[in-house]
């Protein structure tokens, strides 16, 4: 079977659709099956071009086995709502024209969370004649406006009609949350074409270690309980929150407490103003690191901090730093509602407090750092619950669905 998969992000880039995508396809070789990828020149989250690559209108390589074609897009920062319109518009359209030269697929899958690229799919499936799938990872464009960074009603409405448009045009869904699929039946998609394939974890990559003692002096972390962040530093994270909890606990003389603040996005410059500001002496903050160095970070971390605000969308979203926190063995400091805060209390490897509210976040920080048998019943908890979140798994699991479309034998 031939694959074709459309992604604006995939690495290097290191966000979390661009590991689910890569992993995912790198399975999907493994199983014989022949994947290419359409993307755009890495540049995610700062909008500037990484090393090595130039954005131009064709370039190809091969990356563990997955033929990755590069096409040009217009490259912005994530900073303003119509320049990033811009840039998923323009990837929606070479990325469809790139398709055309793409010879005999049999599926055509298309990600979120922005749903252009799914127009991509859609517009590649009529002109091959082929299935489309719908990978749902967002709810957009509501979750665009969630965090306040749309307004009008009529560009909303008329997004909103284009999703609803491409959900029912989809021969299926794959959604990462069993929420997700509840709001699309709630909105009249078809339930039986829907299917939930969650997020996970690389557990070759992602599991217990020792702290890396060279790093941990380097970031003066030595001796320290450290909590931290690691992803994309956005609107919709609410970052500001784990800065009030580390100045409540400098005030408190809690100087044992340490916050690692790890990624970039379009939050990060005004984060680290803030802390400037603020006098914060006890955090510190880590640009982003390539994937292959990820994982030095994770092992410093006594605690993980999930974070995203206060809106009603977001309760059903599944962080995926979730289940990496989990194969580590680091304890979760859980600040989203919904069907996340689920799992985390379902499988005990965290603590949970009320997004937003940074006083709660303080106390459960102060919490794991004086109860160590706490914190080490929490992590192993969650070493023992990853294998059901193991990402080859759930490859094959989605593996399944797209072999059920064309109607090959099944893995």
């Amino acid at each position: 079977m031939h694959i074709l998969f459309l992604t604006d992000n995939f690495p290097p880039e290191v966000n979390a659709p661009a590991s689910r995508t890569f992993e995912h396809c790198r399975e999907w070789v493994k199983y014989g099956h022949n994947v290419t990828v359409i993307t755009c020149a890495p540049n995610f989250p700062k909008g500037k071009l990484f090393d090595g690559y130039r954005n131009k209108f064709w370039q190809s390589e091969d990356m563990s086995g997955i033929k990755v074609i590069r096409v040009w897009s217009y490259i912005s920062s994530n900073d303003g709502f119509l320049k990033r319109i811009l840039d998923y518009l323009s990837y929606m359209v070479t990325a469809t024209l790139a398709s055309f030269f793409v010879r005999k697929v049999d599926i055509i899958v298309g990600t979120s969370p922005q749903f252009f690229t799914a127009c991509a799919a859609w517009g590649a499936s009529l002109f091959k004649r082929r299935p489309w799938v719908f990978e749902l990872r967002d709810i957009w464009p509501e979750s665009i406006r969630a965090v306040g960074a749309m307004d009008g009603s009529r560009s909303f409405d008329a997004l909103e009609k284009l999703e609803l448009f491409l959900y029912r045009q989809a021969t299926m869904i794959v959604s990462v949350t069993h929420s997700f699929k509840r709001n699309l039946v709630g909105r009249g998609v078809e339930p039986g074409k829907i299917h939930v394939v969650t997020n996970g974890a690389d557990l070759e990559q992602f599991h217990p270690s020792e702290k890396d003692p060279e790093l941990e002096a380097h970031l003066g972390l030595k001796g320290r309980f450290t909590a931290g962040y690691i992803g994309t530093h956005g609107m919709a994270h609410g970052l500001e929150t784990l800065l009030e909890a580390a100045r409540l606990l400098q005030d408190e003389g809690r100087r044992d407490i340490r916050l690692l603040l790890l990624g970039d996005g379009a939050s990060k410059v005004e984060l680290l103003k803030r802390a400037q500001a603020m006098e914060l002496d006890n955090v510190v903050f880590v640009d982003t690191v390539a994937k292959s160095l990820v994982r030095r970070y994770w092992s410093l971390l006594d605690a993980s901090i999930i974070h995203l605000r206060a809106t009603p969308l977001f309760e059903s979203v599944i962080p995926s730093k979730l289940f990496e926190c989990m194969a580590m063995g680091v304890p979760v400091l859980h600040g989203v509602r919904g069907e996340s805060a689920e799992i985390v209390e379902a499988y005990d490897v965290g603590l949970t407090f009320e997004p937003g509210n940074s006083e709660q976040l303080r106390d459960r920080l102060v919490m794991l750092a004086d109860n160590q048998t706490m914190a080490k019943r929490l992590g192993a908890n969650g070493v023992a619950a990853a294998g059901q979140f193991s990402r080859s798994a759930l490859a094959a699991e989605m593996l399944n669905r797209l072999t059920d479309v064309v109607g090959v034998k099944r893995h």
